[in-house]
């Protein structure tokens, strides 16, 4: 399995929006827009990541988008919606997708990129460190983790 970045494959737009809305419950037209933005200027943010199966069903992906629904619009960018199949998981995919999109964020001059959770540990394992609380979009604290360079 390989990681595709939607840009390369823009056939999968319709079927990546859908999955990751299907995933987060955010409206399939806001990844639309979103990943219809990162096929028009290619060399940017936002962009999108997917992994498909044998079958070419969507099983992970993540997206970098400016900010992911929190107050501090200085830490930019964002690795946002990293999601795995359930199936899938234990196989060290989401972390590929996370290496990935540090790497692909490095080839476009970014040296910095962040994200916010709720999980505990699980983003210290793959190499990213905490830096702030933030509060998300209705006000509630979240953490902000940070990587550098892979």
């Amino acid at each position: 399995m390989n990681i595709i970045k939607l840009v390369n494959r823009p056939e999968l737009l319709q079927q990546a929006a859908s999955w990751f809305s299907n995933k987060w419950e955010i409206p399939v037209e806001a990844y639309r827009e979103s990943m219809q933005s990162s096929i028009e200027q290619q060399g940017g943010i936002p962009q999108w990541y997917v992994m498909l199966d044998n079958d070419q069903q969507i099983i992970a992906g993540a997206g970098v988008i400016e900010n992911d629904f929190h107050d501090r619009q200085d830490l930019a960018p964002n690795l946002c919606a990293l999601f795995v199949e359930a199936s899938y998981r234990q196989q060290n995919i989401a972390r590929q997708l996370l290496d990935f999109a540090r790497m692909d964020m490095q080839s476009l001059g970014i040296e910095k990129l962040y994200l916010v959770t709720d999980l505990n540990s699980f983003y210290e394992k793959c190499g990213w460190s905490f830096l702030t609380m933030v509060k998300d979009d209705e006000g509630a604290p979240i953490k902000m983790y940070v990587a550098d360079r892979v």
